[in-house]
């Protein structure tokens, strides 16, 4: 007996003929006469998950007999694709080599701690290697590769994908020079980015870019909708998240692209909850202004998923907001948090007293926009924490990492 196997497009496929891996330009043919297995090969059938396996043993034929042409006997096989929105399932099934910016953040340190947990290849892009070493030390992260600047067109050129989340953080006193720096620290390292992805040759080149964005895209309101057609806003940050992402845009149209709009982080060891804990723990807590102010979030396991999604997930191009489903105002956010605290909530920040500490940079918890995920929920993502009360009660629940 014989098999025939075909790819679906007419392209490469690989048999398993006398113990010996043949590629072939088109159908083959080989004997039955030893054990064939068909394995997955994402690459070589273009799939996105195991399609099936079978395997034909000796042991089910009788001892060798001299074939001839009249004997053959032919069988198709195809390689399926499949699609796979799982993000568990897509990422584990198909090992990636990943550089990401600003992976010592808040955010990126808990993206390279999923990815190497998956067995991923990381390469941690940084402008302070001693800094890196120090978060991903390499008795806990063997193997991950930490690269400064000097390095990092190399590794990008090295990469199944890159995630792009490097800035300085925006909840700061806002000088001339600080908002320089805050547009200046996205835009410059993206522009590094992209440079460095469309100078790759095709065959080098990184197959996504995930980049980082934020809602302020949108500007604020207290009355109205965002969604990721809505157009931009007009002020400093509506600025800074339109240049961000035109730089991200100037990426080589092979190259599949996902911009995550991102919403108010939420996790205990950073984000914007950390800061106000420690406030409510000393019975001081209570919302900031007004407290109409709307509040989009996401907790930052979701946060990670969605990014894990969009490396792996050829349906992720485009805007994607990464915010939860239910976003709240900042009020029903404070009663929550002193709820599940045991703290009350009912001492207000007044408006004065931010601008007094936080100058033109209150602006980011005096004013917010209700942004949804309307992307993200038409992908079929799921949400582990929908909604705040439940994502406030296990981030509190957990226990610090230092």
């Amino acid at each position: 007996m014989w098999l025939e196997c075909k790819h679906d497009d007419q392209s490469t496929i690989v048999a398993h003929r006398d113990h010996q891996l043949q590629q072939h330009k088109k159908p083959c043919i080989f004997p039955l006469d030893s054990t064939i297995t068909l394995l997955k090969s994402m690459e070589l059938c273009g799939a996105s998950a195991l399609a099936w396996r079978t395997s034909i043993s000796p042991s089910l034929h009788s001892s060798p007999q001299p074939t001839s042409v009249s004997e053959f006997r032919r069988v198709r096989v195809w390689c399926v694709k499949t699609d796979v929105n799982d993000s568990s399932q897509s990422v584990k099934g198909n090992q990636m080599t990943v550089s990401i910016t600003g992976a010592t953040g808040f955010i990126g340190s808990k993206l390279v701690q999923r990815l190497y947990e998956d067995n991923h290849s990381i390469c941690v892009l940084t402008r302070s290697r001693s800094k890196a070493q120090s978060i991903f030390p390499v008795k806990d992260f063997p193997g991950i590769v930490i690269a400064e600047e000097p390095q990092w067109k190399d590794c990008i050129q090295k990469s199944t994908g890159v995630v792009n989340l490097a800035g300085l953080p925006i909840s700061t006193r806002w000088s001339s020079e600080i908002k320089k720096e805050i547009k200046q620290s996205r835009i410059g390292v993206t522009s590094k980015v992209v440079d460095s992805i469309n100078s790759s040759t095709s065959d080098a080149r990184p197959k996504v870019l995930v980049s980082a964005t934020a809602v302020g895209y949108y500007g604020t309101s207290e009355t109205q909708v965002f969604d990721e057609q809505s157009p931009s806003g007009n002020d400093y940050l509506s600025e800074v998240c339109r240049e961000w992402e035109g730089k991200a845009l100037a990426v080589d149209k092979d190259v599949r692209l996902a911009l995550i709009r991102i919403g108010v982080v939420l996790g205990k060891d950073g984000g914007a909850l950390a800061k106000m804990v420690p406030i409510f723990m000393m019975f001081a807590g209570g919302p900031l202004g007004s407290g109409k102010q709307w509040f989009s979030w996401i907790h930052i396991d979701d946060l990670v998923n969605l990014l894990c999604e969009a490396l792996s997930n050829p349906s992720y191009k485009g805007v994607i907001n990464g915010t939860a489903p239910n976003p709240v105002r900042l009020a029903e956010m404070c009663q929550h948090l002193g709820s599940v605290m045991g703290r009350p909530s009912w001492l207000p920040v007044p408006d004065l007293a931010l601008k007094a500490v936080l100058g033109e940079g209150a602006i980011v918890v005096l004013e917010g926009q209700r942004v949804l995920p309307v992307r993200a929920k038409e992908l079929g993502f799921s949400y582990k924490y929908p909604y705040i009360k439940e994502a406030l009660k296990a981030i509190l629940a957990q226990k610090v990492v230092v």
